[in-house]
């Protein structure tokens, strides 16, 4: 089975968000992927990439690097940064029943990426947050 890694890094700014989702669509779009598998994984791409923007290096400039994994019908986005520790996947999620006076603020975009995608992963190696997302293509 074939792989195929693409990677690029970015600042993490979010007035980098139209290039980080061009990547990704270029990419999904050359290999002709489905438009429904292309907006959930740019949801989802969009929702990591802003929370690192925003959260991880506290207002401090810093880079993402984001790879694109494609083997067999399989894609996994990993993006990897050197912000603070933070696992977004430890977060409950969201009561999506409860009204909005009764909601709590955030946790929505991780609910986000957790439904348009098939699988998520988090780890802290030697001072990087690694976190993957994996989506089936078929």
């Amino acid at each position: 089975m074939e792989r195929t890694l693409i990677e690029r890094q970015f600042d993490a700014d979010d007035r980098q968000l139209h290039e980080v989702l061009a990547f990704l669509t270029d990419e999904l779009e050359s290999r002709s992927v489905g438009m429904k598998h292309v907006m959930a994984l740019s949801l989802a791409l969009e929702e990591a990439f802003v929370n690192i923007a925003h959260y991880a290096y506290e207002g401090r400039p810093g880079k993402v690097d984001i790879g694109l994994c494609f083997e067999g019908n399989d894609v996994s986005i990993t993006l990897k940064d050197q912000g603070m520790a933070f696992d977004p996947l430890s977060m409950a999620d969201p009561d999506i029943n409860a009204g909005v006076e009764e909601r709590k603020i955030g946790g929505l975009g991780i609910y986000m990426i957790k439904q348009s995608t098939d699988s998520c992963a988090y780890e802290r190696v030697n001072g990087y947050n690694i976190l993957t997302l994996m989506k089936k293509l078929n």
